[in-house]
């Protein structure tokens, strides 16, 4: 039990302290820190017990170059078991949870699904009181708040800290200095708590801040050269300024490349520093306490830092050093696409990362060998080497330098093996798994969708599906039973009433609660294929005008997500859609059947009140490009169908729910192998009049880009190709027609409101599988060799 008076007196004691407020005269901000620091030091004794008992044993170490967390404290407050009481204190002392909750910028240290998948298996860990710990950088900035003008996505600073972050403590005994090709930084550290569901474990995210050796220089000051006296501050802070900044000029790639180094090589010092106090410098037992997982591509320079270290710095001979290597370290592969592989020019790393350079040309001299006396061709070999053609090769790298390799479905781990890792696999067959993603249900059932999660633990007759989500499939006795589907679809329609109001407050448009929320969020990319979805919007809009009496369900379409600064064609489907709305909600006799929002600045916090609100979720990327996806998994624990092909996750959901209560459409993975070199979209272009009529409006007038020629482009490209992308790459008009009639099912299925709710129900209970608690538990049991530790 909450001590009551003693949680209230604890916030006024903070806020007299830190702000000179009363809870009558504080700002919302301030009882927000209040209530935060109230929290930690509520938990601070468990984190300590917490961290002694995980240092007796192995560990594992989650490497991300982004947490995408969301809000801290509704999460922190369903994990602690005490969000009704907190509730309760505060409305007696006239603070909405609700409104405090608002008033938390979202983290600004993530962007897109790689981020969220690390914040969901952090919560996992805690929960399943597993010794993990994530390590990442503290940006000061997020990638950009997105807001529009005139339909062009527009980026400003995510300035998320401007209020503090009561969550972290600074760990200034901690610090570290990172050396470059031309300086040196400190790298400090601010450690988060990671509060597990119904334990008293509490694990940590250790996030580095990169700050100068010298902040200021006194005599340059002096000399009133003030530039110059803040410089080495100024070009130091921004190693951990802003997440993902853009690297289209070399200065930008520098930059990139300095952040990868500095939070790894900050971290692996950490580890060592921890691990020399307990076993003095017998390296030999560093893999049976250590266990590091590498989030994709941007953390595996770790693997020629932890041999520089182990060389250099303590005196570990080369073979002993690389065994230590391949046994610590296990790499998650994120993508199929071939340019997201990443690849470094080796002239940059000769210039920022001398010795590490230094010791990635050896690993490639061993590699060589290694091939050559297993028989391997001239050209294989060239073909697999690390450094090639200029550029190293950091997939490559990782495979090599780790001991397992997993994808994040079973359709993306098959192709990763067959296809795009072919070699690899036939190389090392012993080293790839699968570990399909998963979501936390705390976050996204729990905490989001409240008045789902009661109806599910007052049907169970239990909360224990929260860590256990397998539960629910027990819910499927009701899928039948008419008064429980009703409840089931009153709670959906809450859901939808509260987004609508949320978006009338936010964007400052209307939308019909009662109409079709059809939904597609995720981060903007050509082969996700949003440019599918707004085709279909326009012919719907077409077929409408042509036949205002048509008999459809009125649809709300909504879109949210961002496209990378530098990513002109994605920002070129933006700005399509943008004008897609325009056109369409200002129209008064389509206006009453169809209406499109795009909403600004899409993240965590947006999700929670978009997922739980949607009647159709779309997962329509290009057969075999989407390694996983999450989103999709959010959407069908809210209870929602999925539109998609079959790609990535989508294969494991529709085999978990069955494909009759969802909507699959598309080539699959087998015919666009057969058809790919062949493909000419031409031919779908001139023989189906629907889909030429929506491409022409890129270039006939309908739609404005004011003279930046992106729409053009855009078209040019879906139709010739370019110099460097073939024509229509990712099949969209060969799949048009499909999601038409797939479009065309959901809208039928979707008048008979029972039958459409007990798909919506099916979807729901089927997503057990989804938890990322099952994923972490694989991890822990097939990668890591880590067991839980219960304080």
């Amino acid at each position: 039990m909450l001590d009551r008076k003693g949680f209230k007196n604890n916030i006024e004691r903070i806020l007299k302290m830190d702000f000179g407020k009363t809870l009558d005269t504080a700002e919302y901000y301030q009882k927000y820190n209040a209530v935060a620091k109230t929290l930690m030091e509520k938990i601070v004794n468990n984190w300590n017990r917490t961290e002694e008992e995980y240092s007796k044993g192995k560990q594992a170490y989650y490497f991300s170059a982004e947490f995408l967390m969301g809000r801290a404290l509704g999460n922190n407050l369903i994990n602690l078991g005490i969000y009704h009481e907190v509730k309760e204190i505060l409305k007696e002392s006239g603070v909405d949870i609700n409104e405090l909750e608002e008033t938390q910028e979202d983290a600004g240290l993530g962007n897109g699904g790689l981020g969220r998948l690390a914040a969901c298996f952090l919560d996992s860990c805690g929960t399943k009181n597993l010794p993990v710990t994530g390590y990442g950088i503290r940006y000061s900035h997020g990638i950009f708040k997105q807001k529009f003008e005139n339909g062009f996505q527009v980026e400003e600073g995510d300035n998320w800290l401007k209020y503090g972050d009561p969550w972290s403590i600074r760990k200034s005994e901690d610090e570290v200095i990172v050396e470059f090709g031309d300086n040196k930084v400190r790298a400090v550290p601010y450690d988060t708590p990671i509060i597990g569901y119904g334990t008293n474990n509490i694990n940590k995210l250790r996030l580095w801040k990169c700050e100068p050796i010298k902040d200021f220089d006194f005599n340059l000051f002096n000399l009133q050269k003030y530039d110059e006296a803040v410089k080495e501050k100024n070009r130091a802070e921004d190693i951990s300024r802003v997440l993902y900044p853009n690297d289209s000029k070399k200065e930008g790639k520098v930059l990139r490349l300095k952040q990868q180094y500095f939070f790894v090589s900050a971290s692996i010092q950490d580890l060592i520093k921890k691990y020399k106090n307990r076993f003095g410098r017998d390296f030999k037992l560093f893999p049976k306490y250590h266990a590091i997982q590498l989030n994709d591509t941007h953390p595996v320079v770790a693997i020629p830092e932890l041999m520089r270290i182990l060389i250099d710095n303590e005196g570990v001979n080369w073979k002993n050093a690389w065994e230590i290597t391949k046994k610590t370290f296990g790499y998650t592969n994120h993508t199929i696409l071939a340019e997201a592989l990443e690849q470094w020019c080796k002239d940059l790393y000769k210039e920022c990362l001398p010795r590490i350079y230094e010791i990635i040309e050896e690993i490639d001299k061993y590699f060589v060998k290694e091939l050559d006396e297993k028989g391997y061709s001239h050209d294989k070999i060239k073909k697999m080497r690390i450094i090639s053609d200029g550029n190293i090769k950091m997939a490559w790298l990782a495979i090599h330098g780790s001991h397992t390799i997993n994808g994040v479905a079973r359709l993306h781990t098959d192709i990763l093996k067959n296809q795009e890792l072919k070699d690899w696999y036939e190389l090392y067959p012993n080293k790839f798994q699968n570990k399909t993603n998963g979501i936390t249900p705390r976050r996204w059932l729990a905490l989001c969708n409240k008045e789902l999660s009661y109806f599910i633990t007052e049907l169970l007759g239990s909360n224990k599906w929260i860590t256990n989500l397998e539960m629910i499939k027990q819910l499927e006795e009701y899928a039948d039973d008419e008064n429980i589907i009703k409840k089931f679809l009153d709670i959906k329609q809450i859901k939808k009433n509260q987004l609508a109001r949320y978006i009338k407050e936010s964007e400052g448009i209307e939308i019909d609660p009662n109409s079709i929320f059809d939904i597609q969020i995720k981060r903007f990319h050509e082969y996700k294929r949003q440019l599918l979805n707004a085709f279909h919007i326009l012919d719907s809009y077409f077929s409408l005008k042509e036949n205002p009496n048509l008999n459809i369900i009125p649809r709300t379409f909504i879109f949210g997500g961002k496209a990378a600064p530098g990513y002109i064609r994605a920002k070129a489907i933006i700005k399509f859609i943008n004008e897609i709305a325009k056109l369409v909600n200002n129209d008064s006799q389509a206006k009453e059947k169809i209406k499109v929002v795009f909403v600004r600045n899409y993240g965590v916090s947006y999700g929670e009140k978009l997922f739980p609100a949607a009647d159709i979720s779309e997962q329509i990327s290009t057969a075999g490009k989407e390694a996983s996806g999450t989103g999709n998994m959010k959407f069908m624990l809210n209870g929602t169908p999925t539109i998609g092909t079959f790609d990535g996750s989508n294969v494991e959901i529709v085999e978990e729910a069955g494909e009759e209560n969802n909507f699959i459409f598309g080539a699959r993975v087998e015919e666009i192998k057969k058809i790919k070199d062949s493909y000419n979209p031409k031919e779908y272009y001139e023989k189906i009049p629907r889909l030429k009529k929506v491409v022409d409006t890129l270039i006939d007038g309908t739609f404005k880009d004011e003279g930046t020629g992106m729409f053009k482009e855009l078209y040019d490209s879906l139709l010739n190709g370019t110099s460097w992308s073939k024509a229509d790459e990712y099949f969209l008009f060969r799949d048009f027609n499909d999601y038409i009639e797939a479009q065309k099912k959901v809208d039928e299925a979707y008048k008979d409101r029972l039958g459409w709710a007990k798909k919506c129900w099916i979807n729901m209970i089927s997503a057990g599988k989804f938890s990322s608690d099952r994923t972490i538990l694989e991890y822990s049991r097939e990668i890591w060799n880590i067991k839980a530790k219960k304080i």
